[in-house]
């Protein structure tokens, strides 16, 4: 461990002496100078092949342990926003169906899910018309929920990390613009049928995304943080039947 922490200027000198010691003791031990040349001169001839070959290695390396820490801290992004926000919009958005019944059954994670079941559950909502109604649910307190999250979603948007996640970020979005829709208007009472329609389109696009990026969530709680996703399956928002207790 000292030897990493020596000046680079140290370093080299030592490898030096070292390198030179050995050339030494090979000539004084055998006395083949032409075979020490050209020994020699062979390194040195290759020396360039050896470098871009290890510098290519190490590049590589690092940068795929960047791509990790940069994935951990992002999904730790991730975790937040569903842990505050994500989880109980899920559940407040299912009000919002006249039958939510067919999507709650495709959606019900739980711990005997593999990864078939994720993909099976990824090809129903590409090929199912979620459209939830703002008609039915209520908005007012879905606009109070929203407006007292606001705070958490902007700071979210601050993270530099999300620049790497796209989908996510989309989904930041739709739920940000959702919040502004619903906080621009100064009563969500008695709008016209026209506005209604639009409202609900917004809660369209913002429940799709979230429904998306919450199965991507679940998978990754299930692989490598698997408490974590006991309590997500407990908590399940796409199951009206959940509960935290352990049964």
């Amino acid at each position: 461990m000292r030897f990493f922490r020596m000046p680079k200027d140290r370093i080299v000198l030592l490898l030096l002496v070292v390198s030179l010691v050995l050339y030494l003791a090979d000539y004084f031990a055998f006395g083949r100078l032409q075979e020490i040349g050209f020994g020699f001169m062979s390194n040195v001839a290759f020396l360039p092949v050896y470098v871009l070959f290890v510098t290519l290695m190490i590049e590589r390396v690092l940068k795929e342990r960047e791509r990790e820490a940069m994935i951990k801290k992002l999904n730790m992004v991730i975790g937040i926003f569903f842990s505050e926000v994500g989880t109980p919009l899920l559940k407040d958005l299912q009000a919002f169906y006249q039958d939510g019944e067919e999507l709650s059954r495709n959606l019900r994670v739980n711990v005997r899910w593999k990864n078939d079941d994720y993909r099976s559950a990824r090809l129903f909502l590409d090929t199912h018309d979620v459209r939830p109604d703002s008609r039915v649910g209520d908005l007012a307190a879905l606009k109070d929920f929203l407006a007292e999250k606001k705070g958490v979603m902007l700071s979210l948007m601050e993270n530099p990390n999300l620049l790497e996640h796209n989908s996510f970020t989309d989904l930041l979005w739709a739920v940000f613009h959702l919040i502004e829709e619903l906080q621009a208007r100064h009563s969500l009472s008695g709008l016209p049928a026209s506005d209604m329609d639009h409202l609900s389109g917004d809660m369209k696009r913002a429940h799709t995304y979230l429904l998306i990026e919450w199965l991507s969530y679940m998978a990754h709680l299930q692989k490598d943080y698997p408490y974590l996703f006991s309590l997500a399956v407990r908590m399940n928002p796409m199951n009206p039947e959940a509960r935290a207790e352990v049964s």
